[in-house]
């Protein structure tokens, strides 16, 4: 054996796999399928801006100690994620708080704005929904429902909110205060410079080989260490032998523009249905980037995942979760592979969990 870890994957939870390990004296060597390190977080500078080349990503927690891990990695501005969504012509503050609420009805105060939402879940009077449209008018009313979640949501599932089961909205977020942060958590930024500079230094001494896909050189990979973490497709990995999990996976179109300002916020989301994108990201208000000449947008859209695709969230409804269970048992049979991520624990995390995800099994691996 010539490593001690065989590392798939270099996003988050991979280099924080292979940095801790190797602090320990262990020798580790990372694959990855893609030409850059870094994963979904990677970002790329491009005349100044640092572009968020798989979507925005947004670092926000309120676990103190996760806060002080990543910042010894990179120094994080304050960011506050203030996202606005347009409806046709219409713009509106998320998420749902009084500035939103003051435009749509005029109401001032909280109460008018709780007995506006009560009045017309009363009119709905849907006592039992039946799918996610009525599951959604019970919690917030006819007005909110069409304008700002009816829209985005049948574009990110794929499928009209009436087709969609009723469970994927356990609940809306709905606040009757003046504050457009979309996060409550205490911390919150963007590392000045991009996340790529934190993979890199936690990559820094370690052998990394891009463009290499490890289940089409499995052959030659399995044996080199003694243990292998994996970040990717669980049932992929295992030759989908109890059949296909499912994804959603997104599509990204990426424009410079000769200007110095495109929409003035880093994210807007688009509410209706009949615009296919579900946001534009402006990449430079993520930094205050000082490039008075360009900026770079982003349009996002939602797109149905197959096997030639990037997948990008697990769809962890019933069906897909009962199956995730046979593949866990298998894994935690087979003494010699990790897995951990998105793609490996079939879960959504966010930045900040899998940082969590990541520390707590290196610990347990190497106590």
């Amino acid at each position: 054996m010539k490593y001690d870890y065989l590392i798939v994957g270099s996003g988050l939870f991979g280099s924080i796999f292979a940095y801790e390990a190797n602090k320990r004296g262990k020798k580790c060597l990372v694959v990855e399928k893609r030409s850059h390190i870094g994963g979904n977080i990677y970002t790329e500078n491009v005349d100044g801006i640092n572009v968020h080349k798989y979507g925005a990503h947004i670092f926000h927690t309120s676990n103190k100690k996760v806060w002080e891990y990543i910042n010894q990695f990179a120094e994080f501005n304050r960011y506050t994620n203030s996202p606005v969504a347009r409806y046709k012509d219409e713009l509106y503050n998320m998420p749902f708080n009084m500035n939103t609420f003051n435009k749509l009805w005029g109401v001032i105060t909280p109460d008018e704005a709780m007995a506006k939402i009560e009045e017309e879940k009363k009119e709905a009077g849907i006592t039992e929904p039946k799918n996610l449209e009525e599951q959604a008018i019970s919690l917030v009313g006819k007005t909110i429902y069409e304008k700002l979640v009816k829209g985005y949501t049948e574009k990110q599932w794929g499928q009209r909110a009436t087709e969609l089961p009723s469970f994927i909205i356990k609940r809306l977020p709905v606040r009757f205060i003046y504050d457009n942060n979309y996060f409550n958590d205490d911390y919150q930024g963007i590392p000045i410079g991009g996340y790529t500079q934190i993979i890199e230094k936690m990559l820094e001494g370690i052998e990394v080989r891009l463009n290499t896909d490890y289940l089409e050189h499995k052959e030659e990979l399995e044996n080199v260490a003694d243990k292998i973490v994996y970040t990717g497709q669980i049932d992929k990995y295992y030759d989908y032998c109890f059949g296909e999990l499912e994804y959603r996976s997104l599509r990204f179109e990426t424009e410079e523009l000769d200007k110095d300002n495109y929409q003035g916020n880093a994210v807007v989301n688009y509410t209706e249905y009949e615009v296919p994108y579900t946001r534009i990201i402006e990449h430079k208000h993520f930094e205050k980037i000082k490039n008075y000449e360009k900026t770079i947008i982003t349009r996002e859209y939602p797109d149905k995942w197959d096997k030639t695709k990037e997948p990008y969230y697990p769809i962890n409804n019933d069906k897909n979760n009962e199956l995730y269970a046979k593949y866990k048992e298998l894994a935690d049979k087979d003494a010699k592979v990790i897995f951990g991520g998105r793609l490996g624990q079939y879960k959504y995390f966010d930045m900040d969990k899998v940082i969590e995800s990541a520390l707590k099994s290196i610990n347990l691996e190497l106590k």
